[in-house]
Formats: C-alpha cells, structure tokens, sequence
C-alpha cells in the first residue's frame, strides 16, 4: 500500500486538521473528538439550516459542500464509515438557528440508523427536523424500487438546491419539499476502472482484471451491473446515457444539468473526453445543458472510474441550482 500518509489510525484526523488549517476562515471543526465540520460565520437568525453526515474517502463529499449558498454543517465518519448519533446531534444543535434542520444524506444503513436516533434526541430539545434521502444511482436498484437506490454524486445538486432554497427564507418544510423534487429529477450511474485501499485496511477492496471494466459500481465497492470489456471514452458514455435516459427520459427542448464526476484517479482530460461524447449526444436530442460540472465531486478514495450525472431541470430549479455558493471545493458566481 502507497499512500502518503502517516499511521493508518490518524488518517481521518489528521486530513481534517489539513481542512481546518486550510480553509479557517470559512469552516471550523467542533466537538470532543473533531469530527463535525460546520460554517465558520453564525447562521442567519431564523433561516433553516442543512446538514449532512457520512463516512471519510468521498472529499468533497461530504464536509467538501460546508459553506455559503450549501451546508451549514456535516458530521464526519471513519472511511466508509457512519459518523456517530452523538455527532449528528452534536452538528443539529450547533447549526439551529430556530427554523429547524434540514437532514440530507445518502441511503446507506449506518447512516439512516444514527440519524433517525439524533432527529429524535433532537426533538426532546424542541429543535424541529426534516429528512431527505439521497437515491440517485440508477443501477443500485431497478426504477420500481427506487427508493431503496444507493445516494452517490447527485448528493452535491441535492445540496445546492437545498442550501439555495433555505437562503431564500423558505421554511422547512418548503425547503424539503423543493429538494425531493430536485432528486426526483436527477439520475447518475457509474463506471469503475480500478479499486481503491482502506488505509486500515491495507488492502484493495475489490479486484478488476485491467482489461475489465464495472459498470454501475457503488461509491463503497458496491457490486455494479455487470463486469465487462473496456470500453472507448464515447462507447462507455453512450452505454450509461442509455441508462440514464431510460430511467429518466429526456424530451426535445428540455434542459439539464450535467455533472461527469471523477472516482479520485481519473484525469480531467478524460472526464472532458466523456462529457463531449455526453454533450454531443443530448445536443442531437435537442437537449440544452446548462452549467455543466466536470471534475472530481464525489469520490472514492482512489478509485479509478468516473459516474455521469443528469439533473433535469425547470425555471425553479434552475433558478436555484444558479445562485451563489462559496465552500472549499465548490464556488459558484453565477447571478
């Protein structure tokens, strides 16, 4: 194992050293053992605050998206692994500002198990909450059972929807309301090249011949669809537009959003090839695509691979998916 850290068990903390020392002056790190993240300014009084929570290995998912116009706070595991009740509750208390919070997170497990215990210790403490659940990977389930979906990178839309509506002085309510709306309408699946370490672990966590390629790989090792050949940058996007669009359909004149999102190994210069073959294709459809995001959104550990991410848009959507943000690892000027 090559990594560039130093002792396994003081991985977690030590990179969340780094983030605090790097971006002191928007986000702070609170609690006992350090391991929640929220905004360095107070809130505004009366606004509703949105929270995450979820395992190391995915920057800048999840604490990547503290900030203005996004999260006001995110409680932070082991890699691949739920932060505690206690921390959720923690971060719930610390980012109320009298409106309530808004809980926003991938379906996973551990996660679901300890938010649901800190939503209800927060509630003896008369701190009003919501849950939106994050099921955007097309390939973890069939489309009847969609609910059931792993949450993978649609997760950073899911936040900038959510963060932008709470800064309109929206209630709660309205603010969870616009944000399953947001997700009904975004879709993304994935394509692994390579595996990624644990640093704990020492070891791959799953093996892939070099002249293979996952089609439809969770964030985590999740088995995919199928393992098959590998694919040209445009024959694996055309193979995950199909997906895609079949799960949500895309009409002429219609307008989307699109994110490619690297896994944590794969250079830009190949995302770029496969968001062309993607923009090309919703071109010949007819299809607009506004701010597209090309980058690394959501990772997994080092992963090599990339997931494509379709966010079907109307004029509210778009009109909040454009307001401005300003976290680390996401700045957005547009008016």
């Amino acid at each position: 194992m090559k990594k560039l850290m130093n002792a396994a068990k003081d991985f977690v903390p030590e990179y969340l050293e780094g983030i605090e020392l790097a971006y002191g002056d928007r986000v702070r790190i609170i609690g006992e053992d350090r391991r929640v993240l929220v905004r360095a300014g107070q809130g505004k009084a009366g606004r509703v605050a949105v929270v995450t929570a979820g395992g190391s290995g995915h920057l800048p998912v999840f604490l990547g998206y503290v900030g203005e116009g996004m999260l006001d706070g995110c409680a932070v595991g082991n890699v691949f692994a739920s932060p505690s009740s206690e921390n959720m509750l923690h971060m719930i208390k610390a980012v109320n500002q009298g409106a309530g919070v808004l809980c926003l997170y991938g379906n996973y497990g551990g996660d679901k198990m300890n938010f649901h215990m800190a939503e209800e210790l927060a509630e003896f403490e008369e701190i009003a909450t919501a849950e939106v659940l994050v099921c955007d990977d097309a390939a973890s389930r069939p489309k009847e059972e969609k609910e059931m979906r792993r949450g993978v990178a649609g997760m950073v839309y899911a936040f900038k929807i959510a963060g932008a509506a709470a800064d309109q002085g929206r209630s709660l309510e309205e603010v969870a309301a616009v944000t399953r709306r947001a997700l009904d309408n975004i879709r993304t699946i994935g394509v692994a090249l390579s595996p990624c370490i644990v640093p704990e672990v020492g070891r791959e966590t799953f093996t892939i011949a070099p002249d293979e390629m996952e089609l439809g790989m969770g964030i985590h090792g999740e088995p995919g669809i199928q393992v098959c050949k590998m694919m040209s940058a445009d024959e694996a996007a055309g193979v995950m537009m199909d997906r895609l669009e079949e799960d949500l359909p895309l009409a002429p004149n219609s307008e989307v959003s699109v994110m490619v999102n690297g896994l944590g190994a794969t250079p830009l210069e190949e995302l770029l090839i496969v968001y062309r073959a993607v923009c090309r294709r919703l071109r010949r459809k007819g299809v607009q695509v506004f701010m597209p995001h090309i980058g690394e959104f959501a990772t997994s550990m080092e992963m090599a691979g990339c997931s494509i991410t379709v966010f079907r848009l109307d004029p509210e959507l778009k009109a909040l998916l454009r307001m401005p943000a300003s976290t680390p690892f996401y700045t957005n000027h547009n008016k």
